[in-house]
């Protein structure tokens, strides 16, 4: 049984209570080593750096749902045919790191040995056991130091083999998600004081066009990109098509999800093993999808009883031939007495049997698509409060935030940015359009601290200053650690926009707050009532120089998980336009064209897989605009591995195509450049403005030399040549000339070579001023 994340622990007090302490125990879990947990313990014990391991562990993959070996690849290893996923074969990395270091192969050579064996001992999240009587009467007990409830010492399957009954409390976080909307919901309306999930109509048009449409991130059980395609392709219009979707989406059934939609559609007829069965099948356009339809078919069309029908869904699950043999004699002579034949009767009972092995249990699909019904109906009619019950739940998961932000804009949900003025510890809405975010999601912050803030707050009214703030707050319960955290996110941007001098006021902030403390009682010999006297003046912030776009935008990924305030591609963008006019929002012409083209971005979410053609590169490339997924071949990752990292600016050439598995587009990368290979091989020269006298460009070209590349036509200069603008002075002003300085000239355009002739070049005569020309 499902129950509200926050509310299980009460529903299994309630269990103690009713049946006796001494009757009911949860069930142990056995925490085994798997393969990056073993590398990480085994590295502690070799004393080797926590950098140095984090390097390897970093390498091992982590499918979901997969267990993952360091084991060597066994001999004619087939990929396709192996349950287990090898680390090695993944990342080929691991065997060369072995080869070239002798530590990591110890490491490697000992992790293996260990992984897999038992680590610690823990409790399931939701296992229960009831006893007839005292649990020590059929299993041992064992109950951690500091721990006020015990556990059984056998495990989940051995508590069934000794004959307790297990029962499963889930925690299911959807249901914590309907609450605590609701208690928005009733908290800004109230009218809806009496709201309720279960008094909602069932028939609204609205939900079923979010469905149909496949807008259904974190609605419950249909939020995978998979579930969204087959909700746009069946388009349901009614609760029993969201239970059949439901049900058919899942390992084996699915191959009818096209007939499924075919039918509902009219695209193809509607055909029933038998006429006596449409009463059974009609609601799923004859197609047997729950086991309950397998049970009344035999009720049906063998004469089966209830009880004799369920034994029938059993036999037919486990697959036992003899039991089978048996079934099909009895379902023969029930089928004749209903004017079936024997070969009829043999085709009805062979569909059934192919039905019963992966048909879905109705009541259970029927549950919980309701409760996906409930949540689609909120993310419809109270889009902010949707948005703001899922973000509380997911705080501690930024990719899962980042995800719902980005969905929430869809909906056209803006967020007011963390404030300690307005912030408190959860997401909440302000308005149906405006969520205020919460301070909670800032990394190193914690629910303690977070209360304690807006407690001050609620008492002594907003902060004025970044000073008040630190005198005012508890500092034991906000430390240093938090205020850090909270200026990197922004929330006191609203009080001093410059993060770089905030942070680098911390430690004044708080000695000021503690000596203001120190000398309440202590008036100034001068202060006379006037509180701007020097004992109580503050401070002025210390000077610091202020951060670029990336640097603020990169600490704030720190903090927050992710860029809030602005986005990346801001810092280079102006230039970046002057070699990539395309934008990605603008593609859909090169799709259908096929042509060659290039496009700028940031790459996120990048995943390096082991594909049919070897391994590839897949990210996602954001240019503000929009993004697109873009995939790299192992010979390009091979040549630039260095360029395909997450938060990293590429300029690419490639071309576009559409994705139908996926939908909408993907490109085909051919080529690479970070933002210096990119103007080395799109600028046409470095302009350099010469006034005075002849800058140092001599130091530049040797401190950053153009970079000798092996090509297809033999050695290759990559760089950027100069060209100086000489504008004469003295008897000979308003003469000027150009000179281009040649092969000799080149060097590697970095950011840092840029910024080193800039501030050569910089002149208090006005003119022009240094830059790449590009055109």
């Amino acid at each position: 049984i499902d129950f509200c994340q926050g509310n299980r622990d009460r529903v299994i007090d309630y269990v103690k209570d009713k049946y006796g302490r001494h009757a009911v125990s949860q069930i142990a879990t056995f925490g085994t080593m798997a393969a990056k947990a073993a590398l990480r313990d085994i590295g502690r014990v070799l004393g080797m750096g926590y950098g140095q391991v984090d390097s390897i562990a970093k390498l091992i993959p982590a499918p979901p749902g997969k267990t993952v070996t360091l084991a060597k690849l066994p001999e004619n290893f087939d990929p396709a045919k192996e349950k287990m996923i090898y680390a090695r074969h993944e990342a080929p990395e691991i065997d060369q790191r072995e080869a070239q270091e002798e530590e990591v192969a110890e490491l490697l050579k000992l992790a293996a040995r260990v992984e897999g064996m038992v680590r610690n001992i823990g409790m399931h999240a939701g296992g229960v056991l009831i006893a007839p009587g005292k649990i020590t009467d059929f299993c041992p007990q064992y109950q951690q130091p500091g721990s006020n409830s015990a556990v059984s010492q056998y495990d989940k399957d051995d508590v069934e083999a000794v004959g307790l009954v297990k029962f499963d409390f889930l925690g299911l976080a959807t249901l914590t998600i309907l609450e605590l909307a609701k208690d928005f919901i009733i908290a800004r309306y109230p009218a809806q004081k009496d709201f309720s999930f279960e008094t909602i109509p069932l028939d609204d048009r609205k939900t079923y066009d979010l469905f149909s449409k496949g807008l259904t991130e974190s609605v419950f059980q249909f939020e995978s990109s998979g579930m969204q395609r087959m909700l746009k392709d069946a388009k349901p219009s009614r609760l029993e098509d969201l239970i059949a979707l439901n049900a058919l989406y899942r390992p084996g059934p699915m191959d009818l999800i096209p007939t499924f939609v075919a039918r509902k559609h009219g695209k193809e007829v509607v055909v029933y093993p038998h006429p006596l069965t449409e009463p059974v099948l009609a609601e799923t356009y004859g197609i047997m999808v729950y086991q309950e339809q397998v049970m009344q078919t035999a009720q049906v069309l063998g004469g089966y009883s209830l009880g004799g029908a369920d034994m029938l869904r059993r036999a037919m699950g486990k697959k036992k031939a003899e039991e089978m043999a048996e079934h099909r004699a009895i379902f023969r002579k029930g089928a004749a007495v209903n004017g079936l034949d024997e070969k009829q009767a043999d085709e009805v009972f062979d569909l059934m049997e192919k039905f019963a092995g992966y048909g879905f249990n109705k009541s259970h699909a029927a549950a919980y698509s309701l409760l996906a019904y409930h949540t689609g109906w909120l993310k419809v009619h109270f889009t902010a409060e949707f948005f703001a019950a899922n973000m509380t739940i997911e705080m501690d998961d930024t990719d899962k935030l980042k995800v719902l932000l980005n969905d929430a804009k869809l909906f056209g949900i803006a967020f007011e940015p963390p404030n300690v003025n307005l912030g408190v510890h959860r997401f909440e809405p302000i308005t149906n359009k405006l969520i205020n975010y919460g301070l909670g999601a800032i990394k190193g912050t914690g629910k303690g601290a977070i209360d304690s803030i807006v407690a001050v707050r609620k008492a002594g009214g907003d902060f004025k200053s970044f000073y008040d703030f630190c005198k005012r707050i508890d500092r034991k319960a906000v430390n240093k650690r938090v205020v850090d955290a909270l200026i990197k996110a922004g929330a006191f941007d609203a009080l001093e926009p410059d993060r770089a001098r905030l942070l680098a006021s911390v430690a004044r902030g708080y000695t000021h707050a503690e000596t203001q403390e120190a000398n309440a009682d202590q008036g100034g010999l001068f202060d006379f009532g006037d509180s701007h006297a020097s004992s109580t003046a503050e401070p002025d912030l210390v000077d610091a120089a202020p951060w670029s776009i990336k640097e603020r935008l990169t600490l704030e990924k720190t903090a927050i998980g992710y860029y809030l305030s602005g986005h990346l591609f801001d810092q280079s963008g102006e230039e970046v336009r002057r070699m990539v006019k395309r934008r990605v929002a603008n593609i859909e012409d090169a799709a259908q064209n096929r042509e060659v083209v290039m496009l700028a971005g940031i790459v996120s979410d990048l995943r390096v897989i082991n594909g049919n053609r070897g391994r590839v590169a897949i990210f996602k490339l954001d240019d503000k605009s929009d993004f697109i997924e873009a995939v790299a071949n192992e010979e390009l990752l091979n040549a630039h591995k260095e360029l395909f990292v997450d938060d990293e600016l590429l300029i690419l050439q490639g071309k576009v195509q559409m994705d139908r598995f996926a939908g909408g587009y993907r490109f085909n990368v051919q080529a690479a450049w970070d933002l210096a290979g990119a103007r080395a091989r799109f600028g046409k020269y470095f302009y350099v403005p010469v006034r005075a006298k002849l800058p140092a460009l001599q130091e530049v070209i040797k401190q950053w030399p153009a970079r000798r590349v092996d090509s297809e036509q033999g050695q290759v200069v990559q760089g950027l040549k100069m060209l100086t603008h000489h504008f004469l002075m003295g008897e000979q002003a308003g003469a000027e000339f150009k000179i281009e300085l040649g092969e000799d000239s080149r060097f590697w355009p970095c950011d840092e070579a840029l910024a080193q002739l800039r501030q050569a070049t910089l002149d208090t005569q006005p003119g022009p001023l240094s830059q790449i020309i590009y055109d």
